[in-house]
């Protein structure tokens, strides 16, 4: 693959900015009862931290969705308490209850928490001006900077660029993630804010985590991080270096890791494939909160084996000898 394949404009120059590159959306360890981990979770985190990336826990990879805030409460103290010094470390706080999220954003501000995400509620269809209020409301009240945080596939709300480009001016609003998928919105959303150095872009569209870092996005939030964090750290190394193809190598890599656990599978069932194989690694259990379920025995035998398959191509033994 090269960059002509994907029309990247390799002129393009990342800005320095705060927040900034592999920002890994974790899974949130629990037991067989639906209590936390809190081994797995030291474990999982020290994991990234070793591979020099940052944790952003209680996103969708997190399944925030089912959490209580009894366990995200905790999880925030044990995140906060495993904090590695000279990391940032991201909490989200998406909720439909406007105050829930702020109590969170304050039990994040006590904990080292150093930026908190947040989606928009999605129960109610909101108008633009609504939109804006919102995350207004929810910054001025935040004593930790903020982050918006688009993703259509489970808000069912495509977040309008001309939003967020006026809350972008906000004094604690410092960025913005979106996991939408148009090559389209992710160009205009660069031309909008790559050179402001005050504001950042994450990409949370795996299959273009390579084009939107050549292109001048700041960083990149990859579930599949979760497994292969070093993969990650090692493409944005590469496009700062400037080094696209191996950018684009690992690029291909990545989108067939991705493949591996969320191909022809929901969301969900792709968050239960993730922890199973992070089992298989002694990081964590394969249990996930309901409403969502473990695999069948099937599914993960064939999970396996797929891996298995995978992980013995010369791509995969070049970047992920561990």
């Amino acid at each position: 693959m090269n960059t002509d394949q994907l029309n990247i404009n390799p002129s393009a120059k990342m800005v320095a900015k705060k927040y900034k590159g592999v920002v890994v959306p974790v899974i949130t360890p629990v037991t067989k009862e639906h209590q936390l981990d809190e081994e797995a979770i030291e474990k999982v985190l020290c994991f990234l931290y070793e591979n020099d990336v940052q944790p952003f826990i209680q996103g969708t990879t997190g399944e925030a969705a089912s959490l209580s805030f009894v366990l995200k409460n905790s999880f925030i103290q044990k995140a906060g308490a495993c904090k590695k010094e000279g990391m940032h470390l991201y909490v989200g706080i998406s909720s439909d209850c406007l105050q829930n999220s702020i109590d969170l954003a304050k039990i994040a501000a006590d904990n080292s928490v150093d930026v908190v995400v947040s989606t928009i509620p999605s129960y109610y269809p909101l108008t633009e001006k609504q939109i804006g209020n919102y995350f207004e409301q929810l910054a001025d009240a935040s004593p930790v900077p903020l982050i918006i945080y688009n993703i259509p596939a489970t808000t069912h709300v495509s977040l309008p660029l001309t939003i967020i480009d006026a809350l972008s001016h906000h004094s604690n609003i410092v960025g913005y993630k979106d996991s939408e998928r148009s090559d389209e919105r992710l160009a205009n959303a660069l031309s909008l804010w790559k050179h402001r150095s005050d504001f950042s872009h994450f990409t949370g569209w795996a299959a273009r985590s390579a084009k939107a870092l050549i292109d001048g996005s700041d960083g990149i939030i990859p579930s599949t991080g979760n497994l292969y964090p070093r993969m990650y750290r090692d493409m944005f190394q590469a496009v700062n270096e400037n080094n696209y193809a191996k950018a684009l190598e690992l690029q291909e890599l990545s989108d067939k890791l991705g493949d591996l656990y969320q191909g022809g599978k929901t969301l969900g069932e792709s968050l239960a494939a993730l922890k199973y194989l992070m089992q298989q690694d002694g990081l964590c259990k394969q249990f996930v909160m309901p409403p969502l379920q473990e695999l069948s025995e099937e599914t993960y035998i064939n999970l396996i084996n797929h891996q298995k398959e995978l992980m013995e191509t010369e791509l995969a033994k070049s970047y992920l000898q561990k």
